[in-house]
């Protein structure tokens, strides 16, 4: 029995609670420092599939829209500052406004971009983070190649330590994605971009709007990146191109989702738990090992864990020939 919408909103918000008393509950700041990063890759990862593993078209472009949002945070604290008004804009508002841009740029984007197919389609996405980069480090108001600063406050009302402020944001936030790529997949619109990750030619054939939906999703996918950028910023304190433009955005987003599996909302959440905890383990260990469960990972699965698990349930004997399926417990014919 499918569990509706509402129900698993429930369930996530329930889980999502347990997670922050559990953290508060170990009383270590860098449990909200490591699991800030995690679940900004959850939303990345997420935001990536609805894209990537939805409709089959693979996106490098996952650092451009990132950093759209943590520059649009940049450039809302600057513009603020230098007309001496107080810093008052929720982090709310400022995700909100990532993501509209975000979403803006992954309209156009996908405008251009999206009659074509496979590597072309990757090349061009790389391409766009690459213009913007370009665009940032000659933008001297956002601090430009030298990078800019950003002043956070110490503690939050109710809440404690800014990170744990920080922290709660992106666990929410991460909420709302999962949602979104569980209600996406189970709708008509996730039914479409299943028909344009099948067979894109078959379902124009048949009078699906696969440019439509494909826009629809590329909208739909770099606002939640840009929403997940808005806040770094303020995480990090210091920003500047590399920061925010570095590779480990463009290849974590997509390797989490395919450790995982890609056709399912539930594959870049279980990718992202297991790469995620990986390299902030690796970070005080050894780095090699995530390039390992990466190969690992793609040798043993490459549908992805979801695509293993489902192989295996579906999994029967197999006749002599090998032609037809014998089911176990079909009885014996009569003599």
């Amino acid at each position: 029995m499918t569990v509706r919408t509402p129900m698993f909103l429930v369930i996530c918000l329930a889980a999502a609670a347990l997670v922050f008393a559990g953290a508060v509950a170990v009383g270590n700041d860098y449990v909200f420092f490591a699991g800030y990063v995690i679940l900004q890759y959850v939303v990345l990862s997420t935001a990536w599939n609805i894209l990537g593993g939805y409709c089959g078209y693979v996106n490098f472009g996952s650092a451009a829209f990132f950093a759209l949002g943590a520059y649009s945070t940049v450039a809302i604290y600057k513009l603020i500052g230098d007309n001496d008004l107080p810093h008052i804009v929720p982090m709310p508002v400022l995700m909100l406004v990532g993501g509209v841009v975000s979403g803006v740029v992954g309209f156009g984007m996908g405008y251009l971009t999206l009659r074509l197919r496979g590597a072309f389609f990757a090349i061009a996405t790389l391409a766009l983070a690459v213009v913007l980069q370009t665009l940032i480090v000659n933008w001297d108001f956002v601090g430009g190649s030298r990078g800019a600063y950003i002043l956070r406050p110490e503690e939050v009302p109710l809440i404690g330590s800014y990170i744990k402020y920080l922290f709660l944001v992106m666990l929410l936030l991460a909420v709302a994605a999962l949602v979104i790529a569980r209600l996406i997949e189970h709708s008509r619109l996730g039914y479409g971009f299943a028909t344009i990750r099948d067979d894109e030619l078959a379902a124009e054939a048949s009078g699906v709007p696969t440019l439509k939906l494909k826009l629809i999703a590329t909208t739909i996918s770099g606002a939640l990146m840009g929403m997940a950028g808005a806040p770094f910023p303020y995480y990090i304190g210091y920003l500047q191109p590399s920061s925010t433009f570095g590779l480990d955005y463009a290849v974590n987003s997509i390797a989490m989702p395919l450790i995982g599996g890609t056709t399912s909302w539930v594959g870049p959440l279980i990718g992202t738990i297991l790469l995620g905890s990986l390299q902030q383990i690796a970070t005080v260990t050894i780095s090699s090992a995530v390039n390992l469960l990466l190969v690992g990972f793609v040798i043993a699965a490459p549908n992805g864990i979801i695509g293993l698990v489902r192989k295996y349930i579906r999994h029967k004997p197999v006749g002599p020939v090998g032609r037809h399926r014998v089911e176990a417990d079909a009885p014996e014919p009569a003599p």
